[in-house]
């Protein structure tokens, strides 16, 4: 059994990384052309991770289900990416963002790996406007910024409304040129269904490709998996709806333990659902929070149009209750107190689950053409979406399933309990803790690829280099073979009635009604039977149409939603094991007076690691105690 050990380096915090950096293992160039390394994801934290490491000489091949790596859903990320350079000289520094985001993250972060993000911060930001990325400019030249939630400096870069996509494209192009040396083999439209183990190492995977319907097998001396997170198990969220659990779930299931797995962040500023018909939701940026005002009325039920509530009659709520960070509160406390406001009768709109989020303000302080330049785009979409001009009347906004926290546990090197078997950026536990602040997605994302996986990962493979290229008819991959092979057959031979979207969105409402904004004791109990019950009947009466050796997309979501069942169950285990409220675990048991999240810092200062141990077998829990030296443990007050 594996055991946990973080291997966060000794002395300062502040010299952990420089100290690691100077007295790790190294690969000499020649060495490096002999070995072999897998990336699974081809977004922010795959992109760059790939296109370091070729950079370094090693051999990589890249994996992505999507057509292009320029479909990855890093390109969806809208607001900016955080680094503690400065600029707008606010107070700016690398331990006051350490502190933003241990804080955010109510104190369940590890406080090493959260130094190190933002030790690197700045890095990233000169790495990629080396890159051409097209950073918006003050009048004088100097890289722009704007504030996030959770902080109370302008820290965050930003490229107007399409931030993701533009770092996303300076990621794809340093990928591009490693293509073309011919140091990185690309897969596009493939898909990872299983880790293959020798020795108990991490030695290649096994990917089916979506075009064929073939399996294929490839063997690499370590394994990446950059695949992202597992918002869709609620169904509805905002990533893309190709997101899914299913490389993590496959590592899960192979000895790697998943960490936090209940964290799961939810975002306040989402157009709100207009009916069941939907299959995802869309984000409206956090930025905009910067010059939009949140309100509902003061009065309950009020049908008026929001133009005509007068001021006086408007309760900006997020400005009373927080007067020092004002709207620009973090995002589990902004959600939780729209939600408040709605259940308590103040919700606006149809289906009265709805806040206004308004630019009257921003609009008659600086002019519409400037607010344009700012922000157009994403008026832009919120006007497609709506067919409101939010120019005109507030949008309307309220909260939903975004980010996921949780992700496979690993130590300081961004090594899974599997040996060789490392895991960036979102689909991994360690950085951001039970909430993670605006903007610190793509920092986290390019961190790891860029300037951390590089490194570490060159300290395990000096252990590895007499390890020949191991073929790919050894029996290890001809069994892992097998057993996917064995999974799309019990699948395909179900043959019943109902449609694989049918138990996806049941298994998203089950999800999000037990285990999404508000938990409690009864509601997880009634989730954990029920989401048994439906992953019962779904391997009795789903139904795949098409065959297996050929293109077919409901083969591919059986198999993504099978996982995200099995999932879902250990998310409502670690929600359960959680008596206390954190971040964005909001256990109903356990609030203040306020109805702000109570901690229990005796009891639950730790990082959950679960351990698969069989087919319909109860995980097994692992601690991490988290140990804070420079920080002070205290209940959160953006007051």
């Amino acid at each position: 059994m594996a055991q946990l050990d973080s291997k966060i380096p000794p002395g300062e915090l502040s010299e952990k990384w420089t100290d690691y950096r100077s007295t790790v293992k190294l690969v000499n160039p020649a060495n490096k052309r002999h070995l072999e390394i897998i990336v699974v994801g081809s977004g922010l934290a795959g992109a760059s991770a790939a296109a370091s490491l070729a950079e370094l000489g090693y051999k990589v091949k890249v994996f992505c289900f999507q057509d292009s790596p320029r479909r990855a859903h890093s390109i969806a990320a809208q607001g900016g990416i955080n680094a503690a350079k400065n600029y707008a000289n606010d107070g700016d520094s690398t331990f006051r963002l350490f502190y933003d985001t241990i804080k955010g993250g109510d104190f369940r972060a590890r406080e090493a790996n959260v130094y190190r993000l933002a030790e690197v911060s700045a890095n990233i930001i000169d790495q990629c406007v080396a890159q051409g990325v097209p950073f918006a400019r003050e009048y004088g030249g100097l890289l722009d910024t704007r504030s996030f939630g959770g902080v109370q400096v302008s820290r965050t870069f930003y490229a107007r409304g399409q931030t993701g996509q533009q770092l996303l494209l300076g990621a794809y192009s340093a990928l591009n040129r490693q293509i073309a040396k011919k140091q990185v083999k690309m897969y596009s439209r493939h898909e990872m269904l299983e880790v293959v183990m020798i020795d108990g190492k991490a030695r290649g995977i096994i990917a089916r490709d979506l075009v064929t319907g073939k399996l294929e097998r490839h063997f690499g001396h370590a394994v990446i998996l950059a695949s992202g997170g597992y918002g869709n198990v609620f169904y509805l969220s905002t990533n893309a709806m190709g997101c899914n659990v299913t490389a993590n779930w496959k590592a899960h299931k192979k000895g790697a333990y998943f960490g936090n797995p209940c964290f799961t962040q939810i975002h306040p500023t989402c157009i709100p659902i207009s009916g069941d018909h939907q299959s995802k939701l869309t984000l409206m940026s956090e930025s905009l929070r910067n010059d939009g005002r949140v309100w509902v009325p003061k009065k309950k039920d009020d049908n008026r149009k929001a133009v005509d509530i007068p001021e006086e009659e408007r309760d900006y709520f997020l400005e009373r209750r927080y007067p020092a960070f004002g709207n620009l509160v973090p995002r589990d406390v902004a959600s939780r107190a729209i939600k408040e406001r709605c259940d308590a009768g103040y919700g606006v709109g149809g289906s009265k689950q709805a806040a206004y989020l308004d630019f009257a303000d921003v609009i008659k302080r600086i002019g519409e053409d400037v607010v344009s330049a700012k922000y157009g785009n994403l008026f832009e979409m919120y006007e497609k979406i709506t067919g409101e001009n939010p120019y005109k009347e507030p949008m309307r906004i309220y909260p939903a399933i975004h980010y996921t926290m949780g992700g496979l546990w690993v130590d300081y090197n961004l090594m899974t309990t599997v040996q060789g078997l490392y895991a960036l950026g979102e689909c991994n536990f360690s950085d951001h803790g039970a909430n993670r602040l605006g903007a610190s997605a793509l920092m986290q994302g390019l961190a790891d690829g860029y300037f951390v996986v590089p490194y570490t990962i060159g300290d395990y493979l000096a252990g590895d280099i007499a390890t020949k290229a191991i073929p790919t008819d050894h029996p290890a991959f001809a069994e892992a073979e097998k057993s996917v092979s064995d999974q799309i057959e019990k699948l395909m031979s179900i043959k019943g009635k109902q449609s694989v979207e049918h138990f996806h969105k049941r298994l998203g409402k089950i999800m999000w009604n037990n285990c999404g904004m508000a938990r409690n004791e009864k509601g997880l109990l009634e989730a954990k039977a029920a989401v048994r019950a439906l992953r019962e009947e779904f391997w009795k009466d789903v139904r795949i149409p098409g065959k297996a050796d050929e293109f077919n997309p409901d083969l591919e979501k059986a198999g993504r939603v099978a996982d995200f069942m099995e999932l879902g169950e250990l998310m409502i285990d670690d929600a359960l094991n959680r008596r206390e409220s954190c971040g964005g675990h909001f256990r109903e048991e356990f609030q203040t007076e306020e109805g702000e999240a109570k901690r229990d810092d005796t009891n639950f200062a730790y990082v959950a690691a679960w351990e698969y141990k069989g087919k319909d077998k109860p995980a097994e829990l692992h601690k991490e105690e988290l140990k804070f030296e420079k920080v002070h443990l205290a209940q959160r007050s953006y007051k």
